[in-house]
Order: structure tokens, then C-alpha cells, then sequence
């Protein structure tokens, strides 16, 4: 078995030879330091809603030139639009894979003198509104060099890469249609944070629980929390108590002793926990808590219920509180909405390091949440050691300049040439066996993710450089002990089994797809045995990894969408597949299907429940898989594409109805991938929705799906959502199969732990409310006056309190950027978290002054204004008057 040379090594071994003499590594280091690379937005609305022309600058800074004519040199740019202009200014642009592009000079190339600049205009996919569409780190080689990172590219700063946009043909999308999207300046968010304004005091602000309890009733009085009382626990409590004592002790400087409740606490003041499984009947994770001078109660349900009463108890606590804490006196009776109460967590893009997932399975637990669905294989990396399977991480879990794909993965997402770029690493073994062990104390289940079929290019360039290895090896072996001339003739009958045992990929696959990603060769084949043999591989170990921490997999997500089309058409074993006529598939269209089956089985048998992206589970736009081909009692759809206008946003219910298990996932309100608000400035994309603020995720409505049809992608209102889609919407008949809902976080503009934390929270506790908590303005016509007053609620309850307590515990947070606006002298600003200290500047940034009230300034001054958590975190800078 002999395989084709990678298509990238091949293009590399084609590129033009050099006409001139080559660069030397000193020459081609001080290029790159000294040249200055840009990217521009030249004109959103080119060509409709279809693509973009943007520009690539170089000015040559340094004192090196470029020869004219054919060289050996090549400039690579990562870009997530595919750029599709082929020929510029005698170069030649290439399309290697996913984001990765190369730049390559040809006869007609006149040359870069020191000195000068070159402008290289291109045609791309789609538009570009936001900074963070452009990707860090491009990067030059000639010959045989070592690559060398443009220094001004060599940075997380959009402003020393991007040019600025600032015409309207930048800042919008396109023209045809319009894009009616309303663009964050000062003035519009102050008029945003206005709206319905409704006034919270500090105190019901201190008291306000996130996620709100069902039931609350506060009595007069207070409780002082300090070291001299104890805790009393039933046994079966202990992990829950050594928690709890511990988050008193490291965030609040509280020591409490505590002791099984067989134990006589005597007169001393006491925290009493137990469990009741008759509570709220029966109903999981249940709980009441009781709060006077000297006793505090707890009863759970369950132990979870018991925690989570903690939870409620700590969100009491005021965030500067050492030492001791004054709580209310109260009564409190709360259970959650929702079973599934979760976060999903891409860290397959870009890995962002072990204290990345610790903080957020903390995180998640104050806030009640229990589900962390871990997509920790992706394209571009493998995020998980597997024993037996080094090369997944070894070559899967690292991207480089490697055409070959031997010692790393092809360069994406703005990583550059080499394994320390970013995005790089993985968790190892025991690693993640600590991370289970800390999720289970705080009742989390995490739920890992092997993408597949589509979505998997890492984990088959893995498996492809495993067999390349196995390859070398037994070759080399057999070249040792074989001293005669029939040599090769031995090693053509070696056994290539262990080296294909665990192949993702058909040699002879002459397949041609392009996936939505830019990927040529992402599909695993799904007709192969060795596929199946590979997730059952990565199935077992991972159930060895769980059981080592005391926990059972219970459910395993298997991705399934986004698969290229045209995948496997091409290849011999997939065609013998189709010939046989007694296994029920016929050509490709039964491929997706027969995958599915396989692994839906290959799990039943090892006790775990599927998941799968909704178009994975689909044979088209309205019809899924037959649910009773599937023995799983379970079988869970995460359903995430609701732009209303493409017709397909009631899944939820369709696949509910069909029996399948659903979780919300919705990416008009729940993909916190997005921006906050719709300028350039923020991070992330933006397909289904121009922006997702803290409070458009809070305003979800998971109980009516249909409710939440606000804004096609335009931004126009939707008004008549059946006229919209043009067919009837489905009901929900079986309520029972809606599990609850899901943030999700993607994580391709993501590269670092802070960006990736500050793009979840305070995103995240939205998406914790709704799953708890049903509000009493919910419904087909929601009631506006007290979603006013939830919201200012919670939004005070955050900028009082959960984002000082957040911003403690190592959580890089995203501030809202104020509103401001200047009338008859005055200057007004106002932030979307009541209580959050706004800063003014009339200096350009030089000092800044704590907004309190108006302040009178000039009509024509040009105020900054930012808000302020600590002295560390500040929010954006924005200007009033420009």
C-alpha cells in the first residue's frame, strides 16, 4: 500500500525555480522584520452579498529587495475567505488549504525594492466587518530557509495588521440587499441602555441569585457568616462540604470546621445540610435553604441539590466580603427548568491551556450549569492524549510549516510556521483525569466530542503519519535483518495491518469536495472498518480515562455535520460497498446514514448515548434519519441552525417529535463565537446574527423557539415567520424530548485563555438563567415591563457583584463599552450593568475621571469613555461627538 505524496508537498516540489540567486536565511529574517504586511477591506459591496475586494501592502522597510522575475520565495497568509483572485502583480496566489494561502512569484513579477511598497488587490469569498477576520502571523521562506513571521504581523493587535474601516462599503456587509444593521456608536448604546430603564437598588441588587430561584421570600435581618460557625453534614455529603469550604476559605477568607451531623454542634452557630429524596417530589437537583441569625438549613433532593443551594448561598455573599459576609434572612424553594444546563467548549480550533477548562467547569458550577460538552477534535487539532495513538497529539495537537504533515498539521488560524505559535497543545491523560475529577465534585458531566465523519482532518493526518511511521520502521527492520539481494522483494510482504489498522482514509479516493471551510480532505472515509476500529479505540480509552476518575461516559457527541459534499464518491472502497447487494447502501447518499448506524451501535454496546449537530442526523432540509434505526434509548441533537429566512429553524421540534432527545443550541442567541455588539472592533463572526449581547441571550426564550424569530440576517424584522419560512411550522408534540439548551463557543478568531474566557463570560450566565429559570414574562407575547425589570436585575446583580467575584477567580472578562451622548452642555453616559464605574476622559485618554453624574463639557469636545472593573480590566474606548 503506497500512498499519493500529500498534495501540499507536491505543490511545494512544483513551485517555480528560482531565476535568480536565492535568498539567504539572514536576508529572508530581515525581510520579514523589516517589511510591513497589511491587510485592507477595499469594498464589502462588489459583488452583492457573494464577496469581497480586499488588499494585501507590502512595504518594504527593510534593505532587502525582492528579485524580479521567478524565484524560489513564497509569502503565506492565513484567510478565512477563500481568495479567489489567481494572478496579481506578476505573482501568482494559490489556495493551499483551509485558511492557508501562498503568495509565489512568476516571470512577470517586477520586483520589490527596498524602500518601496507593493499593492496586491484580491477578490474573496463572502465580506469582512470585523478586525478579527484577519488572521496573525504571515510569514516568508525561501528555499530550504527556516520560515520568519512579519514582525507587525506577529501580534494579537488587529491595529498593527488591519487598516481601519471606516467607510460604509467596510462596515457593512453588502449592499444587495441592504444591511439594515444598526452600528454600536456611543450615542446608540446610550439610547439602547435607556430603553425601559428600571431603577435597582444596591441592596435588591445584593440580593438579586443567578440564576433566579423559583421561589424567594427575604425577612427581615441579617445573618453574619464568620469562622465561628460549623457545619453539619450527612455523610454522603462529604464532597459536596469540601467544596463549599473551600471557595468560602479562598474567596472570602471564611474557615468553617465541619463534621458528620451524628455529631453534636452544641449551642454553636450552624449550617445544617442534608438530603430528602421526597423533596419537591422527587424532582432532581431540588433544593430549599433557609437563612436565620444562627441557623442556615439546607435540604436537597439529591447531593446535587444540596450543592447548588451552596451555589445560591455563596451569590448572597458580597463580593469584597473577608472574613465574614452579612446574608439575608430568607426562605428559598428553587429547582431547575431544565435537566441540561450547559456550555460548549471549542478548544479543537485553538487550544488555550489546561487553566482555561478548570475555570469554566468552576464557573459553570457557581452558576448551576452541569452539562460541558468538550469538542476537543476539529481540523485544525486533536486536544486529548490517547494511549496507543501518540501521533494525535504528537502531529494532531501542533500546526507548523510542515507540507508534509509529518511532524505537525498544516498551519491555520493565524498559529504561523511554528509549533510555540498559537493554538498549539493538548490536555494531557492525566490531566483530563483531574479535570473530570474536579467536574464530578461540582456535579458536572463532561461530554467529549470526536467530529466525524466531516470536521476531522486532524485526527486523519494523525493517523496518516502513524502509518508513515509504522512504515518506515518495519521497512528499516527488515532491511536489518535481511542481508540478501531479495531485500525489497521481503519488504513488499511485510504485514501492513498494524500500520492500517487504524486508517482514516482511502489511498485511492479521487474524491473532490470543498467544505465551508476551505478544506479539500477533512472526510473521514466512511466505508473503511478501520475508521470504526479508530473511534472505538478513542472510545475505550476515554471510558478508561472516566472510570479512572470515578465517573461513568455516559454520552459521547459524534459531531456529523458539515460533511464536504462529494466526500468518498471517488473511492474504490466505497464503490465495492455500493456493489454489495445485501447491506442497505446503495450509492452515497445512504453514507451518513450508515455511518451514524455504525457508531450509534459501536456505542450502545459500550453502554453511551450519542449526540450529533442536527444536519448530521438529516437526509435533507426537513426529513431526518429514521429514529428507530438507532438502538440507542438516547440519541441527543444539538440544533443550532435557526436563521429563520433558510427555512430549516423548526428542527428543534421535528426531531423532537421524531423521538430524538434535543438540546437548544441556537445560533441566533446562544453562539457566543459572535460579537457583543456590531462594530469591527469586536471579536468573532457572525453568520447567523450581526451580534449577541449579554441581554439578547437572556432574552431566549427556549419553551417557544418560534418566539425568538426577531431579525433575518439583514436585520429586518421578521414580522410573519410562516410567510417567512412559506410552510406551515411544526408544533412541538412531545415536550419531554427538549432536554434544555446550550451556550456554545467556537473558537477560530480565539487563540489565548483571556480571549477565549472573555468571549464566554458574562455571556455564559444568560444562558445559565434561562436554563434554570422560567421567567414570568416568557411567552408568545412577551410581557415588556417586567422583562425590563428582570433584566435590570440581573444586569445590576452582574455589575455589582458576579463580575468582581468573576474577575477574583482568574476570569478575563468582556466589559460593556458605554453609551454617551452630550445635550445642552452636558455630558450623559450609562453602561448596560447598572453599577458598573464608567471613566471619562477629555484628554484623549491621557487621564481618566470617574463619571458619577452629567458632566458639563464643551458642545463640540470629543469625549473617551470606557468602563472600569479593577486596575486590570477595562472595557473598549469609545467617543462621544465623533
Amino acid at each position: 500500500m503506497d500512498f499519493k505524496k500529500s498534495v501540499f508537498a507536491v505543490m511545494l516540489a512544483t513551485a517555480p525555480l528560482m531565476a535568480s540567486a536565492a535568498l539567504t536565511q539572514s536576508q529572508v529574517d530581515q525581510f520579514a522584520k523589516g517589511t510591513e504586511l497589511l491587510f485592507s477591506v477595499e469594498d464589502n459591496f462588489r459583488n452583492k452579498d457573494a464577496g469581497f475586494l480586499g488588499k494585501i501592502t507590502l512595504n518594504n522597510g527593510s534593505d532587502v529587495a525582492l528579485p524580479a522575475g521567478e524565484s524560489d520565495w513564497q509569502l503565506y497568509v492565513h484567510s478565512v475567505r477563500k481568495i479567489s483572485t489567481e494572478y496579481v502583480a506578476g505573482l501568482n496566489i494559490e489556495h493551499v488549504n483551509g485558511d492557508l494561502h501562498r503568495i509565489v512569484p512568476t516571470s512577470e513579477f517586477k520586483g520589490l525594492a527596498a524602500g518601496e511598497s507593493l499593492e496586491l488587490p484580491f477578490d474573496a469569498q463572502v465580506w469582512i466587518v470585523a478586525y478579527s477576520d484577519f488572521m496573525p502571523r504571515a510569514f516568508f521562506v525561501s528555499g530550504k530557509n527556516k520560515p520568519a513571521v512579519f514582525a507587525n504581523t506577529d501580534t494579537e493587535d488587529f491595529n498593527q495588521f488591519v487598516t481601519p474601516f471606516i467607510r460604509e462599503n467596510q462596515l457593512r456587509r453588502y449592499n444587495e440587499p441592504k444591511d439594515l444593521s444598526v452600528l454600536a456608536t456611543a450615542k446608540v448604546r446610550y439610547e439602547r441602555n435607556s430603553a425601559d430603564k428600571v431603577s435597582i437598588s444596591k441592596d435588591d441588587a445584593l440580593k438579586r441569585i443567578i440564576p433566579k430561584p423559583r421561589k424567594a421570600e427575604f425577612n427581615r435581618g441579617s445573618a453574619t457568616l464568620n469562622n465561628n460557625w460549623k457545619i453539619s453534614y450527612q455523610g454522603q455529603l462529604k464532597h459536596e462540604v469540601m467544596v463549599f469550604m473551600q471557595d468560602l476559605q479562598d474567596d472570602y477568607g471564611i474557615s468553617l470546621k465541619a463534621q458528620p451531623d451524628h455529631i453534636n454542634v452544641g449551642k454553636d452557630k450552624v449550617i445544617r445540610l442534608k438530603v430528602d429524596p421526597k423533596l419537591n417530589n422527587s424532582k432532581a437537583e431540588s433544593y430549599t435553604l433557609e437563612i436565620d441569625d444562627e441557623v442556615i438549613t439546607i435540604v436537597g433532593s439529591d447531593n446535587a441539590g444540596v450543592f447548588y443551594a451552596m451555589q445560591s448561598l455563596l451569590n448572597l455573599i458580597p463580593a469584597n466580603s473577608q472574613g465574614s459576609a452579612n446574608l439575608p434572612q430568607l426562605e428559598l424553594e428553587d429547582s431547575p427548568r431544565y435537566g441540561w444546563r450547559g456550555m460548549h467548549y471549542d478548544n479543537g480550533r485553538n487550544y488555550h491551556g489546561k487553566e482555561a477548562m478548570f475555570k469554566l467547569v468552576e464557573q459553570m458550577a457557581r452558576y448551576k450549569m452541569n452539562k460541558l460538552h468538550w469538542h476537543f477534535s476539529e481540523d485544525e487539532g486533536w486536544r486529548l492524549e490517547i494511549p496507543g495513538l501518540p501521533e494525535l497529539t504528537d502531529v494532531g495537537g501542533y500546526r507548523c510549516f510542515d507540507l508534509e504533515e509529518r511532524e505537525c498539521l498544516l498551519t491555520q488560524l493565524g498559529t504561523g510556521p511554528f509549533k510555540s505559535g498559537s493554538g498549539n497543545g493538548y490536555l494531557k491523560r492525566d490531566e483530563f483525569v483531574e479535570l473530570l475529577k474536579f467536574a464530578k465534585d461540582r456535579h458536572i458531566q463532561i461530554i467529549p466530542e470526536i467530529e466525524g465523519p466531516g470536521h476531522a482532518r486532524a485526527s486523519i493526518k494523525a493517523m496518516e503519519a502513524r502509518y508513515h511511521n509504522m512504515l518506515e520502521k518495519a521497512e528499516k527492520a527488515a532491511k536489518n535483518n535481511i542481508k540478501t539481494r531479495s531485500a525489497n522483494k521481503e519488504i513488499q510482504h511485510i504485514d501492513m495491518g498494524p500500520a492500517t489498522q487504524y486508517l482514516l482514509t482511502d489511498p485511492k479516493d479521487t474524491s473532490v469536495y470543498m467544505t465551508v471551510q476551505n478544506y479539500k480532505d477533512n472526510s473521514m472515509n466512511v466505508c473503511m472498518d478501520s475508521t470504526y476500529a479508530f473511534l472505538d479505540k478513542v472510545t475505550y480509552e476515554l471510558q478508561q480515562m472516566y472510570r479512572e476518575a470515578g465517573v461513568q461516559l455516559k454520552n459521547l457527541h459524534i459531531g456529523g455535520d458539515e460533511v464536504g459534499a462529494g466526500s468518498w464518491i471517488g473511492s474504490p472502497i466505497c464503490q465495492a460497498l455500493f456493489a454489495d447487494p445485501n447491506n442497505g447502501v446503495s450509492g452515497p447518499a445512504d453514507l451518513k446514514p450508515y455511518f451514524t448506524q455504525r457508531v450509534a451501535t459501536l456505542l450502545e454496546k459500550r453502554g453511551i448515548s450519542p449526540g450529533i449537530w442536527e444536519d448530521g442526523i438529516m437526509y435533507d432540509r426537513e426529513n431526518s434519519f429514521k429514529r428507530d434505526e438507532f438502538p440507542n434509548k438516547t440519541f441527543t441533537v444539538n440544533t443550532w441552525d435557526n436563521i429563520w429566512e433558510w427555512g430549516v429553524a423548526d428542527r428543534a421540534y421535528r426531531l423532537a417529535n421524531a423521538g430524538y432527545q434535543v438540546v437548544l443550541s441556537h445560533g441566533t442567541h446562544l453562539y457566543f463565537d459572535h460579537p457583543y455588539e456590531a462594530s469591527p472592533e469586536e471579536r468573532g463572526y457572525y453568520w447567523a446574527t450581526r451580534y449577541t449581547d449579554t441581554k439578547k441571550a437572556f432574552n431566549y426564550m427556549p419553551d417557544d423557539v418560534y418566539a425568538n424569530a426577531d431579525y433575518t440576517r439583514t436585520r429586518e424584522p421578521i414580522v410573519n415567520l410562516e410567510a417567512l419560512v412559506g410552510r406551515p411550522l411544526p408544533k412541538l408534540e412531545k415536550p419531554e424530548n427538549i432536554l434544555g439548551m446550550q451556550g456554545q463557543v467556537w473558537s477560530e478568531t480565539i487563540r489565548t485563555e483571556e480571549q477565549v474566557l472573555a468571549m464566554i463570560f458574562p455571556r455564559i450566565l444568560s444562558v445559565a438563567e434561562r436554563a434554570w429559570h422560567k421567567a414570568d414574562w416568557e411567552g408568545e407575547s412577551v410581557d415588556s415591563k417586567k422583562q425590563a425589570k428582570d433584566w435590570a436585575e440581573f444586569s445590576s446583580a452582574v455589575g455589582l457583584k458576579e463580575l468582581d467575584k468573576l474577575a477574583k477567580d482568574g476570569i478575563n472578562l468582556h466589559l460593556p463599552v458605554p453609551g454617551g451622548v452630550i445635550e445642552n452642555g452636558k455630558l450623559y453616559a450609562n453602561s448596560a450593568f447598572a453599577y458598573l464605574s464608567i471613566e471619562y476622559s477629555l484628554d484623549n485618554g491621557q487621564s481618566w475621571q470617574t463619571y458619577a453624574e452629567p458632566v458639563k463639557v464643551d458642545s463640540n469636545a470629543k469625549v473617551a469613555l470606557r468602563t472600569r472593573l479593577n486596575a486590570q480590566q477595562t472595557s473598549r474606548v469609545t467617543v462621544v461627538g465623533e
